[in-house]
């Protein structure tokens, strides 16, 4: 079984939209594309790199389509990139120039993908695929880079629909530009009491 590891570039409030630059997502208005610049320093830039690791991907259409025309003139920014397999989520994409992409139409393809043999799975970007396979239980670990600022609005990575669930820190650290860096493992159900009994 592989894992499917959340990735994402977070604010205090939740959003994910547009980190890398301004013109990465403008869908409904989004005005603040390129928050995450203000912060890269060399912890950062560390942090980064391993989870540039390689490996194979699953993508949301929109995210892939970003991808898709930025990666392979870029790819010695990111080692691997081309190399690892995509697995895009869409029922309107059937073929792509980008080698090594692979199309799913339902989320019985990411169940299958999950039990099959291979590397681990990461998830970047992608807001309504990662709230997808929150409601269903499909993620094993999330891997956040928390910046310090609220932009009220933007695309925001959870919602009332994810399944409840207990999840572990596994490593930790905070750059000198406040950004926090945290890995998370899925532990199981979400315990309750009473504080003070």
């Amino acid at each position: 079984m592989r894992k499917i590891i959340v990735l994402s570039m977070i604010t205090l409030d939740g959003v994910i939209q547009g980190p890398g630059g301004p013109e990465e997502d403008t869908s409904g208005g989004f005005k603040y594309g390129g928050w995450v610049a203000p912060y890269f320093d060399e912890v950062y830039d560390k942090a980064v790199d391993k989870e540039l690791e390689p490996a194979d991907y699953l993508l949301g259409r929109k995210t892939f389509k970003i991808w898709e025309n930025y990666w392979p003139e870029h790819a010695e920014s990111w080692p691997g990139i081309n190399d690892g397999t995509k697995y895009v989520l869409t029922k309107s994409l059937q073929n792509s120039d980008w080698k090594n992409t692979i199309f799913l139409k339902e989320l019985a393809d990411i169940k299958k993908l999950k039990d099959s043999d291979g590397s681990h799975i990461q998830v970047w970007g992608s807001s309504e695929l990662v709230k997808l396979l929150l409601a269903n239980n499909l993620v094993d670990e999330i891997w956040l880079k928390i910046h310090p600022l609220i932009l009220g609005q933007g695309k925001r990575l959870f919602d009332d629909t994810a399944m409840p669930a207990a999840f572990k820190l596994t490593e930790s650290l905070v750059t000198p530009g406040g950004v926090i860096i945290a890995k998370y493992r899925k532990e199981g159900q979400v315990k309750t009491g009473t504080v003070g009994a």
